[in-house]
């Protein structure tokens, strides 16, 4: 069973004791997974439930608005990810002046001992808790042997020699590396939102495409990717190649999404989609003509369709 509760209030005597892992999990990367393996394997072995506590908004957010990160999804996206690692319960608790203010003692004792009534808590290596970040690693632990419940920490993760962390995959991506991000995320990294009308240039003068919109924070840098396409409507799905960029070729001015699927769907246009972002083309350029951009548009198309057709050929 899996539940998400917006309050403390919201958690009865039949949702505890519990193991919990602590953070932020903004992009829910191999990092976070790790430590909800670890919160759920000692969980299961200690009969505890495993759990996870989290903030809306990002307390940076709060306590520094000029250095709060663009995320890589919302809280709400974050969920089922939390689930495919067997998490059973998400406490998504409102982070505003007056959480900032709670000291670490008051933090652990409130929330921790009798809201959640902890028996295991465990957090990264760089964990801080509590007003102005005063609460550390070695605090937590004299305050786990005080209130009765143990402290893990569980390292760092690496991949390809980097240390998986949300900046790492915000810089990989906007800088284009959409496949180690991948790697980084384990999972292809992907933006949701609504179809809307293009300008009509692709229909009349290059490929028609799907043009998206949407409210995500982080884009790959501009260029050309191959893609994954899914209707959220029915989960009908497509392999696809995505532009994005300001459209050079016809003197865009703003930002688009434009996507190509590599096969036609039957039935009505989908309303929202998802777009994963496996691997990037090349970049965005300007073409001499519309002729010229179509021409590398088909060209795209054929790059996708074998890097579909060689990753097909890996998997078996």
């Amino acid at each position: 069973m899996f539940g998400v509760y917006r309050s403390l209030t919201e958690i009865g005597p039949d949702q505890r004791p519990t193991g919990v892992a602590i953070g932020n999990f903004d992009g829910v990367h191999a990092g976070h997974r790790a430590l909800f393996r670890r919160v759920v394997d000692q969980s299961k072995a200690k009969g505890w439930i495993p759990s996870v506590l989290t903030f809306d908004p990002h307390p940076t957010r709060v306590v520094a608005p000029e250095r709060a990160p663009k995320l890589l999804n919302t809280t709400e996206e974050r969920w089922p990810m939390m689930r495919d690692e067997r998490i059973e319960q998400v406490v998504v608790l409102p982070f505003d002046a007056a959480f900032a203010s709670l000291t670490p003692e008051d933090f652990v004792r409130k929330i921790l001992v009798e809201g959640l009534g902890v028996r295991g808590v465990f957090v990264g290596e760089n964990f801080r808790f509590g007003s102005r970040q005063a609460g550390d690693i070695a605090l937590l632990k004299r305050l786990g042997s005080e209130f009765g419940f143990c402290v893990e920490i569980v390292p760092c993760q690496s991949v390809r020699g980097r240390i998986v962390s949300s900046t790492e995959v915000r810089h990989l991506l906007e800088s284009g590396n959409v496949s180690l991000a991948c790697r980084l995320l384990e999972r292809p990294y992907s933006v949701e939102g609504e179809i809307v009308s293009g300008h009509g240039i692709g229909s009349k003068q290059t490929v028609p495409t799907l043009n998206l919109r949407t409210a995500a924070e982080v884009l790959p840098a501009d260029g050309v990717y191959v893609t994954r396409t899914t209707d959220l409507g029915d989960l009908r799905q497509w392999q696809s190649i995505t532009n994005i960029g300001l459209r050079p070729t016809f003197d865009g001015q703003q930002r688009t999404i434009e996507t190509f699927l590599l096969s036609p769907f039957d039935g009505r246009t989908p309303e929202r989609i998802r777009l994963e972002f496996l691997w990037r083309v090349r970049d965005e350029r300007k073409f001499e003509t519309p002729e010229a951009l179509k021409a590398q548009i088909l060209k795209d198309v054929s790059t996708a369709a074998r890097y579909f057709r060689r990753t097909a050929a890996v998997k078996a």
